[in-house]
Parts: structure tokens; C-alpha cells; sequence
């Protein structure tokens, strides 16, 4: 356990601990940002400082229903043929094939808004909305049509060039306070034109910067000010800019809206697992510094025995997203040709019983008992079994984790192989 927890949980210094907290906390989250709001460590750090810790456990839990509570609306904009359903389903995690999908290669004939739910998260909707190409298109009463107010952030697309009313309906929603992204689709398809078209003198970085180069040329010239543009291809989001593309979200995104637009990130990269794993470790520190906190309150109930039918629950609740539950696992089996059997044998985040049994989690547990004990005293027992789930828990994240790792590089190898 760190330092922090541990001199919290002896009732050291209350007042160094408030000095030391927020420098602490920024060590646990990753570059994009953690999910409590600078306000709220402000006043997790005040309450130390006077040692009120019914008030820290009470923002921290504030900090946390409100992220895992919120909802996310994101409106991807674009004309018929840009890429803008398999988009769409590619952030979904879902192929064109499957139920619930957008359809794809359907000419747009009206102008309603399409909500898609996620999956898995079902406070996340991604909106379809129609594309500005209208020969009388007016900004203002397109944003009023759509209920602008209702989103998050605005995602424009298009798999050429971006025009005038893309322009136009970007400053205004700007102007209405909200964010908004230009996502140039389909580069794959520019590569493999240019390739075929010119096979002796092609080079992959040099037609990629071109497309940026038009692109920040054509929104310049039609009055976008340092547009931010991302090329993308729905068929290789690993490639490309989508991982910048989820860093730059991540980042600007409010803060309590933060975790669940983590969690439905797909696992693409290193980068993209290893955001949600920070996510999840944070979490993780928070609920325990929460649990901690109550500890000192007479009478108040803060541990939970060592339930195992819980601890099988939370395990399976990181691999549901971490893409490694059950279904995942023999989707992932079919597409690499290879049984189950033969993805357990190279994971270890499929056998509950093997991660329960790590005996250094029984004695990292005790190392930190007999701290707590010797200064406070108390029922060991009871001390016992909060570490061993703290401790537990992070086994299972990082264990999960490493193992989404592991398959999204199998993954990629095979299927590079099949090429």
C-alpha cells in the first residue's frame, strides 16, 4: 500500500497528510486527467487539514456516484457516405453485421436525429444527426433542430474535403460554449489509392501529412482558426490519429464525465488500456481512502468481510470492460481461430480461484495489519480483510489489464499474418 494510505490509516500529521494529498493524487491519474474536479480536492484537502473525515469520505463518494452516474451524449455530424455509421459502430464496439448497429450505406433521406445507446454502458448515446449539405442551410436553426443543448461534444466528419456549412456550424458551436472535433474518415482508402497509383515513389508519412496539410488549408480558408483535425479509418482505429483522438476527449471532456467515457474505450493500443487501467486504479485508491476515512468514526460500519461470490463479481466486472467476459472471450476465439482453452492458457485473469490464492496479497495485507494495529489497535481480523480486498482488487485490475494486452498483440499478429 503507499505511503499516503499508510500514514492516513496510522492518524498521522492530518495536516501534513493535507499538504501531501493533492501532489499524491496526481502520481495516481494518468496524463488525461482523474475524476474528481480541482474544486473537490480543494475541499478533500481542507477537511484533512481539520481532520474531518466524515466530510472526506462524503465528497469522495459524491466525487464518485456522480462519475459513475453520468451520462454522455456525443453527435457525430456528416453527410451520406463519409463513414459516419461505421463511425458510429466502430466507437460501439460493434461490427455493421451486428444487431443494433447504424446501417451503413443507406442514402440519409430525412432530417431527424438517430440515437445509438451503447451496449454496455446504456447512458452513453451516440447521435447521428443529419449532414449540413442543404443548399439552404442556416446554422442557428439546424443546432435548434437538433437540440444542441443536449450534447456533450460535436464530432464533424467527412471523407474529403470539409466545406462551408461544416465551417459555419462550427463557429456557432463555439459560439454556444460547447466543443467540437473535425474527424477526417477513410484515409486507408487515400493510402491504398495512392499507392496503387503511384507504386515507385509512394511513402505512407508524406500522403498523411498531405491529407493534414489540405485539410488545415481547406478549413483555414473557409474561416476555422486552427482547426483540430484527426485522420481516422474505421477499419484500423488502432492506426492513425483515434488514439490522439481519445487522449484529446479524455482530457476535455468534463471531469465527472470523464470515467465513463473511459470505460467504453475500445482496446486498441497499449495507451487506450492503459488509460482505463488508471481510471479503474484510481477508483480503486479512492474507495479505499473513503473506507479509510469512516474507520476512525465510532460505530461506523466501513469493512466488508472477504465475500468471495463478491470478489468473483468485481473480477468479472473488469473484464466485461476490459472486453475479456465470457462472450468477449469466444467472440475473440472465433476471430483468431483458437478454442477458449488455448486463450486461457496464455491469460491468468480467467481463473478467479488462481488470483485469490496469491499468497503476497494474504502478506501484504498482514504488513499493513500489524501498522494499523500497532498504533490504533482494533480487531485484526477485521483490518485483515479490508487490505486483502484492497489489495485483491488491484491484483484483479492489472491482471486484467496485462492480459487485454496480451490478446490485443495476439490479435494483431494473427491477423497481420493472414494479410
Amino acid at each position: 500500500m503507499d505511503k499516503f494510505m499508510c500514514d492516513f490509516l496510522v492518524g498521522k500529521n492530518f495536516q501534513q497528510l493535507a499538504i501531501n494529498f493533492i501532489p499524491h493524487y496526481t502520481t495516481l491519474v494518468n496524463k488525461a486527467g482523474g475524476i474528481i474536479a480541482s474544486e473537490n480536492l480543494d475541499r478533500i484537502q481542507a477537511a484533512l487539514k481539520e481532520a474531518k473525515l466524515k466530510d472526506v469520505a462524503d465528497i469522495i463518494e459524491e466525487s464518485l456516484v456522480a462519475a459513475e452516474n453520468a451520462p454522455l451524449d456525443v453527435a457525430v455530424i456528416g453527410e451520406s457516405g463519409t463513414g459516419k455509421s461505421s463511425f458510429i459502430n466502430a466507437l460501439r464496439g460493434l461490427s455493421y453485421e451486428e444487431e443494433g448497429s447504424a446501417s451503413v450505406g443507406v442514402v440519409e433521406t430525412t432530417m431527424k436525429k438517430t440515437p445509438y445507446q451503447h451496449p454496455k454502458y446504456p447512458k452513453v448515446t451516440f447521435w447521428d444527426l443529419p449532414g449540413t449539405g442543404t443548399p439552404n442551410f442556416h446554422p442557428h436553426e439546424y443546432l435548434e433542430m437538433v437540440e444542441f443543448a443536449t450534447y456533450d461534444f460535436f464530432i464533424i466528419i467527412s471523407s474529403s474535403r470539409f466545406s462551408l456549412n461544416d465551417a459555419l456550424l462550427a463557429q456557432n458551436i463555439k459560439e454556444i460554449g460547447k466543443k467540437f472535433y473535425f474527424v477526417r474518415t477513410k484515409v486507408d482508402n487515400d493510402l491504398y489509392n495512392e499507392e496503387k497509383s503511384k507504386p515507385m515513389s509512394f511513402k505512407r508519412e508524406r500522403v498523411l501529412q498531405q491529407i493534414q496539410d489540405n485539410c488545415l488549408a481547406n478549413l483555414s480558408n473557409i474561416g476555422v482558426p486552427e482547426p483540430c483535425i484527426f485522420l481516422v479509418s474505421n477499419f484500423d482505429l488502432d492506426d492513425f490519429d483515434f488514439p490522439r483522438l481519445e487522449e484529446t476527449l479524455l482530457k476535455e471532456l468534463p471531469v465527472h464525465k470523464r470515467h465513463i467515457f473511459a470505460l467504453l474505450l475500445p482496446n486498441l493500443s497499449d495507451t487506450s488500456i492503459e488509460m482505463k487501467r488508471a481510471f479503474f486504479k484510481e477508483k480503486i485508491w479512492l474507495d479505499a481512502l473513503k473506507s479509510s476515512a469512516l474507520s476512525f468514526i465510532p460505530f461506523m460500519a466501513c469493512f466488508n468481510g472477504f465475500d468471495f461470490p463478491q470478489q468473483e463479481k468485481c473480477l468479472n466486472l473488469y473484464q466485461s470492460h476490459f472486453g475479456l467476459d465470457e462472450k468477449s472471450v469466444k467472440g475473440i476465439a472465433e476471430k483468431l481461430d483458437m478454442s477458449v482453452e488455448e486463450i486461457k492458457s496464455f491469460t491468468k485473469s480467467l481463473d478467479f480461484w488462481l488470483l485469490v490464492k496469491d499468497d503476497s496479497i494474504a502478506e501484504k495485507a498482514m504488513k499493513c495489519v500489524e501498522c494499523y494495529c500497532s498504533v490504533n489497535g482494533g480487531l485484526p481480523s477485521t483490518i485483515f480483510q479490508f487490505f486483502k480486498i484492497y489489495f485483491l482488487h488491484l491484483k484483479f485490475i492489472n491482471t486484467v489489464a496485462d492480459d487485454a494486452k496480451i490478446l490485443l498483440h495476439k490479435t494483431l499478429e494473427i491477423l497481420s499474418r493472414r494479410r
